[in-house]
């Protein structure tokens, strides 16, 4: 298993696009634009916020440098219902905020639009003739197509699937005769409801297409081979397969739907998780020559007043897994990553039964980090529901490596079977001194399944420790940097060499990351043995908790320079998700509300800045011993730029300007810093000074 970019090319999944990026187009979901600026008919405050949060994304899509061809909105467009007189004026107002766009908005009716589906179980305003025909004198058509390029765009009124409204026969009438009239042409559809949350069998509830009309549209998707559909409503981010269709329920620019906090394992936040910001935002499609790549933008809740002047954001472009070609640098999910939980009904729109659904969080945390490399136990493989999403992910672009206790269980071989290519490594764990009792099983795991092996150390009593007053006996795997002097001796002995691709290697927290890379490159190149490093976020201490983000961003940063030094060596930080109980606490990737830290947008950051890894230098690191930064110079495809932590705002301009550097960019925000503005944060922080001249 190596990270250079021909590999990546070699295991191209399924669903990852081929050929030029011909354009892209911006799609934004449930703005629920109120009557009045800043209140709402909504009791939760959250609510009263959507007009400034519809006005920054807007202005944030219509400075989007390339721009989109043209913009989608998913329905919800406003929050009144049209039944209501104040309708009206919630769509002069949304009107007024679009104005900003300079190409095609092409607007979805949801359900505070032309009326809820029709339900029996709630006071709902229900979809009707009347309202369809208002919305159409207010906002357009509520179903057509539209083209750009090779493209075919299909709108879609979900409200009136089921709905027995005469509109519901012309709407089916058209579609069937547009899809079929369409056939050879990349087909994206559009919709407010979601044809289906989890499954596309399961039961009706509120977010939901319920049935006939579910089965009907699906048939519909599958037979005409549509590229993708994307769906708003449930103020949430979904990702599924549905025969070739990939389906997209998109997050809200306003709010969440906060019955779906259920998914954290702390307090949800802001009015029990509605007002959890971090969550909402829009998405930019990459339209590719075949295929596309959907990019997510978080907004964080960002408002623009009316009399506001838009201040653009200088942001390096959105990640996606998709997109991304190096692998070097994975991260390992220890917490569930696929878990499905049945939501629990509250009262408000949705009181009898429950509602199964998948927290596909931590897969949106992914993506836009542009993480391809992910390290699981071997029993993810076993477990069907989550087999089946490792095949979904893998044809998007991710690697697994599985890792096991000794050597894999043969229900673990039995399923390889069922999901072929999936598993690209298997982490062996297992002790020196079992190596030769396990040499037999080993060779027959390896026969059977030719996937590359790494052995990771099982670490028995060899660092026991005891100083008169404690005692660590904790788990602890892998390789220390001493050991490899030793290791292909030990391998040979135990009569495994020839069986083992790599070997894993531990990297405590508190070692110079660099330079323990150097070594590792310098033992694979003489050995021929591939490295994968494990990147310990953990203190010394089982009881102490390692939460400096900044530090944890500082290390991201390193290991996507460290694992550049060669294809041979990688690495994998050793939790994606925070670790709040339990022994070694420390924090990850992101928080347990699946919401980013600082070293998430380090990634992404540094990702983009590095590009596909393809000449990367690293000149030797000046370490800030005594001194209040550290600084690393390295050189991509030429072009010199320093990596300086320990330092603020005004520290990291100072150093930009003495180095003669064309720009700064603020790895821990995700943005480049404005050089000659008077803007500055007093923590120290994590910076690239780009195209430093000395």
């Amino acid at each position: 298993m190596v990270n250079d970019k021909a590999s990546k090319q070699q295991l191209r999944g399924a669903r990852e696009p081929v050929g030029k990026k011909l354009f892209s187009f911006a799609v934004i979901a449930d703005t629920h634009v109120n009557e009045h600026e800043q209140r709402s008919a909504s009791p939760f405050e959250t609510n009263a916020h959507a007009n400034g949060r519809a006005r920054h994304a807007l202005g944030e899509i219509a400075a989007l440098d390339p721009a989109p061809e043209f913009v989608v909105h998913l329905g919800d467009i406003v929050h009144p219902m049209p039944g209501l007189p104040v309708f009206g004026e919630a769509a002069r107002r949304f009107k007024e905020i679009a104005e900003v766009l300079r190409v095609p908005l092409h607007l979805v009716p949801g359900n505070h639009d032309v009326g809820d589906k029709a339900v029996d179980w709630m006071p709902a305003d229900i979809v009707c003739s009347d309202y369809v025909s208002r919305y159409r004198e207010t906002f357009g058509k509520d179903y057509y197509a539209f083209d750009c390029g090779p493209v075919r765009g299909i709108v879609i009124n979900s409200l009136l699937l089921n709905s027995d409204l005469p509109e519901e026969a012309e709407q089916r009438a058209w579609l069937e005769a547009e899809l079929t009239a369409s056939d050879g042409r990349c087909l994206f559809a559009f919709i407010h409801y979601p044809p289906y949350v989890l499954a596309p069998d399961e039961r009706s509830t509120y977010d939901n297409v319920d049935q006939p009309g579910r089965a009907w549209l699906l048939d519909l998707l599958r037979a005409h081979g549509v590229e993708a559909m994307f769906a708003g409503h449930v103020h949430n981010f979904w990702y599924d397969w549905f025969g070739k269709t990939e389906m997209y329920l998109l997050p809200s620019t306003a709010f969440l739907r906060h019955d779906y906090s259920e998914f954290y394992r702390v307090n949800p936040g802001k009015e029990f998780g509605r007002g959890d910001v971090a969550k909402v935002g829009y998405c930019v499609v990459d339209v590719h020559e075949q295929g596309h790549e959907m990019r997510l933008v978080r907004t964080d809740g960002r408002e623009q007043a009316p009399e506001q002047a838009h201040a653009p954001r200088r942001v390096p472009p959105p990640a996606n897994v998709k997109a991304a070609s190096f692998t070097g640098v994975g991260v390992e999910l220890r917490h569930p990553w696929a878990e499905i939980l049945e939501i629990p009904s509250t009262g408000g729109v949705q009181e009898f039964g429950r509602k199964p659904a998948r927290n596909d969080y931590p897969v949106m945390a992914l993506w836009e980090m542009g993480a391809r490399l992910l390290k699981v136990p071997d029993h993810d493989l076993t477990q069907a529901q989550v087999r089946e999403r490792m095949k979904l992910m893998h044809g998007v672009g991710h690697r697994f490596i599985a890792t096991s206790f000794g050597v894999p269980r043969d229900h673990f071989t039995a399923v390889l079977a069922e999901a072929p290519g999936v598993i690209d490594a298997v982490e062996v764990n297992i002790s020196g001194a079992a190596l030769p009792r396990e040499a037999a099983r080993l060779t027959a795991f390896s026969e059977k399944t030719s996937l590359p092996l790494f052995w990771a150390k099982l670490r028995m009593h060899e660092d026991a420790r005891y100083d008169g007053q404690h005692v660590s006996h904790f788990i602890k795997t892998g390789l220390t940097h001493p050991e490899l002097d030793d290791v292909e001796g030990v391998m040979d002995k135990a009569g495994v060499r020839g069986l083992f691709t790599g070997v894993v290697v531990r990297i405590d927290r508190d070692l110079d990351l660099l330079s323990t890379a150097s070594s590792l490159v310098r033992f694979a190149a003489q050995s021929g043995l591939s490295v994968l490093g494990a990147i310990k976020l953990t203190d010394a201490s089982i009881a102490r908790c390692r939460d400096d983000d900044v530090d944890t961003a500082r290390l991201t940063a390193e290991a996507l320079l460290a694992a550049r030094m060669s294809p041979q060596v990688c690495c994998v930080f050793d939790t994606f998700m925070d670790v709040d109980r339990g022994y070694f606490p420390r924090n990850g990737f992101i928080d347990r509300m699946f919401n980013p830290r600082l070293a998430l947008r380090t990634y992404a950051a540094m990702s983009h800045l590095l590009g596909d890894g393809g000449n990367v230098e690293i000149e030797p690191a000046v370490d800030g011993s005594g001194k209040p930064a550290r600084s690393i110079r390295f050189r991509v495809d030429g072009v010199a730029h320093v990596l300086v932590s320990g330092v603020d705002r005004a520290g990291a301009k100072a150093m930009a300007k003495a180095a003669g550097a064309k720009d700064v960019l603020d790895l821990c925000a995700g943005e480049f810093v404005t050089l000659g503005s008077g803007q500055g944060v007093a923590a120290p922080g994590l910076w690239v000074l780009v195209d430093a001249a000395s």
